[in-house]
């Protein structure tokens, strides 16, 4: 049986169409995908994602283990409330996933899980520990809410504990605060701005039903997906998995090479990767022709197989089909995605797409 997020009746209440997802029932959407995803780029909507596990690492060595687990280094955090984001490998150098980081205090730490691998994710860091002896606790009585937009935080703040108002004002992105059992980062999925809200179980159908009173409309996974894949962000399990490097999945960037002597899990077949040219690398995509790009299709340039399509859908901002793809690292410029059998044209770009609102990239 799937497992259900204490909101559970509140989106059976507001109309919503409910998909399985990482083993867990979820909203799709409420009537409208392209409705909701237009309210988080011009207002705010608020998204559902307890089914997203925090995990709390603790102890004298907590932080030497963390350095060990992740590829990005988190001395980069020296203060409490900061955030960093990661990717958790596996000795190849494969994507285990990526995940969010936060210091809460000189040797406490919250991680925040992608939801179809919690199990395994779980599994995998237990399995590292030994050596470092942390305190892992998985907060299971802890629901989520990411509520995003241009509008999210003037609506969100009000709701919020008033102790923490004058702090939230202030927070400035990749940032968290904690007050009376309420996590609230300025971070996201979408984009946009606004914050992910970790609270109890018990609390969270009042947050819901008062930010939606306040005019944030509820959003579910489609709107989402097509919000993450505009602002170029991977999805686990299709634009990284653990087969693929991180080298080769645009996110390079998350690994932090130096300190030279910090040893971390999958750094010695990074290394080596990074001594020989790249085969593939990690691009967006525009599709020129009437048709929409999906995961799994194949891109063609000069008549051979150059690549293929991770992420795909329509851009309900461009109004056009988009696309992340890992292509050969010679090809540049216009290609063809082969779809139903035929091939259509398309463009390579650099993603994002879309950020704050605004259009990145030529049409």
């Amino acid at each position: 049986m799937a497992h259900r997020t204490p909101l559970f009746a509140a989106h059976q209440a507001a109309g919503a169409r409910m998909v399985p997802f990482g083993g867990w029932d979820m909203p799709l959407h409420y009537g409208s995908q392209i409705e909701e995803h237009h309210s988080v780029r011009r207002s705010a909507g608020v998204f559902d994602v307890s089914h997203m596990r925090a995990l709390d690492i603790s102890g004298p060595r907590a932080s030497d283990f963390l350095r060990y687990l992740l590829a990005n280094d988190i001395t980069r955090i020296k203060n409490p409330g900061k955030a960093l984001y990661s990717c958790m490998l596996n000795t190849t150098g494969g994507v285990i996933d990526d995940l969010i980081l936060y210091r809460t205090s000189t040797d406490s730490y919250r991680l925040v899980l992608n939801a179809a691998t919690t199990d395994s994710d779980i599994d995998w860091i237990n399995a590292q520990a030994a050596p470092f002896a942390p305190v892992i606790a998985r907060r299971d009585d802890l629901a989520m809410l990411a509520v995003q937009g241009p509008e999210a935080r003037a609506k969100a703040i009000p709701l919020l504990p008033a102790d923490m108002k004058a702090v939230l004002e202030q927070l400035k992105p990749f940032n968290a605060c904690e007050h009376d059992q309420f996590f609230v980062a300025r971070t996201g999925y979408t984009g946009e701005d606004g914050f992910e809200i970790i609270l109890p179980n018990a609390q969270v159908t009042d947050l819901w039903q008062r930010l939606l009173d306040a005019g944030v409309r509820p959003c579910g996974l489609g709107a989402r997906d097509t919000l993450r894949l505009e602002a170029g962000m991977n999805l686990s399990g299709q634009d990284m998995d653990p087969e693929v490097s991180p080298l080769v999945s645009g996110l390079g960037w998350t690994i932090a090479w130096e300190p030279t002597e910090r040893d971390f899990i999958g750094r010695a077949a990074l290394e080596k990767q990074r001594q020989e040219p790249p085969a593939e690398r990690f691009v967006g995509l525009l599709l020129l022709e009437r048709g929409v790009l999906r995961h799994g299709q194949l891109i063609i340039d000069n008549d051979q197989t150059a690549g293929v399509i991770t992420s795909g859908g329509f851009s309900p901002t461009l109004e056009r089909s988009i696309g992340l793809a890992r292509v050969k690292t010679e090809i540049a410029g216009n290609c063809q995605v082969e779809i139903r059998g035929k091939r259509l044209a398309a463009r390579l770009v650099k993603p994002p797409f879309v950020r704050h609102g605004e259009i990145k990239i030529p049409l």
